[in-house]
């Protein structure tokens, strides 16, 4: 049962709003989806943008964000950031950035609240082990933009905007480009051959094109929000210090390096159908974010204790819950806290979930975990193997 604002209320805000005006170029608010809803087509009070980001940040998986580590895992520390605030950061930049350039807000706050919906435990060493267990049994490649599509538009089936389901695809913050024009999409059929081609080809995510202006600002908002983050948090973890950056016309500080790309990007792209950076600030940003691979996610404290030991701890578990599941073994955390919490879900399903292939649903329970539910699963089923995932605890 919703509610609805009367006639001349929605007459009153609708007024209001559209004194605001977008920029030729932005996304519009009336925007395709899946399925047919009345209820998803959005009114004054919430765009169908806005249903997107309530959709996502009620998602069951979204709460997950909080224990879900960035680049420092298995160390106790509350101050190392979680993708819980990296998204956050995102929305926030991504926002600040729409708003000067006149975009659709609304649908660059959805994008950027469900690009990691997806993410694996441990960052990107989890992600790496999660992709070699999944395609040496599948021959399908897994990554986390492809799987936070997956969870908003198959495991939970939001009837997401295909606008917002296109962004968070496309959102790949490890690829900076110095300018993105879009490319459009036009219907679910095409976006269905973009997915499938991503699970069967190498190299074709790599090679996407954010389809909107507000996607491309996300996408570059998302290398700004942990470029001067991560180093942040490697200072904090001991791990470098200022010193070892070479100093760049982006600055050296978190706040700098926001500010500086942010007001760049808006030189650069107001009134313009694309979203550029000039080239000495992307030059910048480019070395910037060599640097942060050189000194911070290869150094040894980031590394040793996730890449050796995680990715046959995920093949383990991998193969133990794909076990269960084809045993039918109801007594098994694939069945009791996945399957059954998935199914709980109030939206209807053409099919039921226990039915899809038993290695994406085993492949959905791991990549929905959280760091601490990983490493208290793993214990139990692998105890001894379990002991080279200690925390490193705060004394």
């Amino acid at each position: 049962m919703y509610d609805n604002l009367s006639p001349e209320t929605q007459s009153a805000v609708e007024k209001a709003l559209s004194k605001r005006g977008l920029s030729p170029f932005a996304a519009p608010d009336k925007a395709l989806r899946r399925y047919t809803d009345t209820h998803d087509d959005g009114d004054a009070l919430r765009t169908p943008f806005v249903r997107d980001a309530d959709k996502i940040i009620n998602c069951p998986f979204f709460s997950r964000y909080a224990d879900k580590t960035q680049v420092f895992s298995l160390v106790k520390n509350d101050d190392v950031s979680r993708r819980i605030l990296h998204v956050q950061l995102v929305s926030r930049i991504a926002r600040a950035i729409g708003k000067a350039l006149s975009l659709n807000v609304d649908l660059i706050e959805s994008i950027a609240l469900g690009h990691d919906i997806g993410h694996t435990p441990f960052g990107h060493a989890g992600e790496h082990a999660l992709n070699v267990a999944y395609k040496k049994r599948t021959g399908r490649i897994f990554a986390h933009n492809l799987q936070s599509v997956r969870v908003l538009d198959k495991i939970f089936n939001y009837n997401v905007t295909l606008y917002t389901l296109d962004g968070i695809l496309t959102h790949d913050g490890e690829l900076p480009r110095p300018e993105f024009t879009p490319t459009p999409i036009v219907s679910f059929d095409e976006f269905d051959a973009k997915i499938k081609d991503c699970y069967e080809k190498a190299g074709t995510l790599k090679a996407l094109s954010p389809s909107t202006l507000e996607a491309a600002v996300v996408r570059i908002s998302d290398i700004i929000a942990y470029l001067g983050k991560d180093r942040q948090d490697a200072e904090r973890m001991n791990v470098i210090s200022e010193k070892d950056f070479t100093p760049t016309v982006i600055g050296d500080f978190n706040a700098e390096i926001i500010n500086n790309l942010t007001v760049n990007i808006i030189e650069n792209s107001i009134g313009k159908p694309y979203i550029r950076l000039d080239d000495e600030r992307f030059s910048a940003l480019k070395l910037a974010l060599n640097e942060n691979y050189r000194f911070i996610y290869n150094h040894p404290a980031v590394k040793e204790k996730t890449d050796a030991v995680l990715t046959p701890a995920v093949e383990q578990l991998f193969d133990k819950f794909l076990s269960d599941l084809k045993n039918g073994d109801l007594s098994s955390p694939i069945f009791s806290s996945h399957i059954a919490y998935v199914e709980k879900s109030h939206y209807k399903r053409d099919n039921p979930y226990r039915d899809e292939r038993p290695e994406d649903i085993v492949c959905d329970f791991i990549a929905s975990m959280t760091d601490d539910y990983f490493i208290s699963v793993y214990r139990r089923y692998f105890p001894e193997e379990s002991k080279a995932l200690s925390y490193t605890d705060y004394f």
